[in-house]
């Protein structure tokens, strides 16, 4: 007795000669990330995640790294109180030029009366031996002069290399000549001797303007030599020849092609540039050549504390203080960038 085979399906209806056959509707299961705790699909309903610009993601790497963020609050917060010295002087109650008889004692040299300065609630960092100027308002308005000078001075020196480097690169020949002998001449002028002769010999001028010239004359050939190296690696690319193919005129090509392109070495290179600003406003203002009193400066108040170390550490240490934080947090910054934004810099 043999097992009766069963009858073959229904062949699917036909649909008319040139109609297209309608998709079956999905079942729940056949849908990717249509289960319980699958997030939809990128880009489908509900996404709430933003493009990875390059901004965003050197924001990222920067907050993600407990020193690079520590380095970044450190420097917003000296910037807030560089911007907000008049303000924050006020609500100690005391400008950068008034004197408080009250707080020193005359019989003891002028020094401070009371502990660790004179540090109190009228004076929240103490003041000044001889003076009794209060040390919070003149070392926060200190910190304006020094940062002004400093932000001042690299952005002379940032637009001035940046636009030397992408002339010598991109157009080379006699201009990359011409240019390159001129960065040559002016690294190897004796630059800190040439700033205190020039800064000795000025009078009547304003002290802030002339430092932040003088510093920034002789600190372009760096960035100048960096953006130098990129443009003429950049000059043969694809996408330059392209722009070239295409009609684009050099300033089209140096500012839509070039300089985005080479912007992450700049703005790491710029961030590194500003730590060596302060110090050297620091160092000239300390060596006397700087801003002149009653203009604080971080420089000056410590060329001024290293005759009361001993007697008035606080002195000393305050503006010193701020300095050393200011540099390390700026140069912290600076090499969390250019490992970011550029790299393989400075890299076999």
């Amino acid at each position: 007795m043999t097992t009766p085979t069963p009858p073959p399906p229904a062949p699917a209806s036909r649909p008319a000669s040139g109609q297209p056959t309608a998709p079956e509707p999905a079942s729940p299961t056949d849908i990717a990330g249509s289960g319980p705790g699958v997030a939809p699909a990128l880009g489908g309903p509900g996404t709430a995640a933003l493009p990875a610009t390059p901004w965003r993601t050197t924001w990222r790497s920067l907050w993600g790294d407990r020193g690079s963020r520590t380095a970044l609050i450190a420097a917003a917060l000296l910037i807030l109180v560089a911007l907000t010295a008049p303000l924050l002087s006020r609500l100690g109650g005391w400008s950068p030029t008034d004197f408080d008889a009250d707080a020193i004692d005359p019989y003891l040299g002028g020094l401070p009366r009371g502990a660790l300065g004179g540090i109190g609630a009228d004076h929240w960092f103490g003041v000044e031996p001889v003076t009794g100027r209060d040390l919070f308002a003149r070392v926060v308005h200190g910190g304006q002069v020094s940062l002004l000078i400093a932000f001042a001075a690299t952005a002379i020196v940032v637009v001035t290399g940046t636009a030397a480097g992408i002339a010598a690169g991109y157009f080379g020949g006699p201009v990359d000549t011409v240019l390159s002998r001129l960065m040559d001449l002016t690294m190897s002028f004796p630059s800190l001797i040439f700033m205190i002769a020039m800064m000795s010999v000025a009078q009547d001028v304003n002290r802030v303007v002339l430092m932040t010239v003088v510093i920034g004359v002789f600190g372009w050939p760096g960035i100048a030599r960096v953006v130098r190296a990129e443009a003429l690696a950049l000059r043969h690319r694809e996408f330059v020849e392209a722009a070239r193919a295409c009609g684009s005129g050099p300033w089209r090509i140096l500012t839509r092609q070039v300089l985005p392109n080479i912007s992450g070495p700049v703005i790491a290179y710029t961030t590194l540039l500003i730590p060596g600003m302060i110090s050297t406003e620091a160092a000239l203002s300390f060596l006397g050549v700087g801003v002149r009193p009653p203009t604080p400066s971080w420089g000056q108040m410590i060329a001024e504390a290293v005759a009361y170390y001993e007697t008035d550490p606080m002195y000393f240490i305050v503006p010193s203080v701020f300095l050393f934080v200011a540099v390390l947090a700026f140069t912290v910054l600076g090499d969390a960038l250019r490992d970011i934004l550029d790299p393989q810099g400075g890299r076999p």
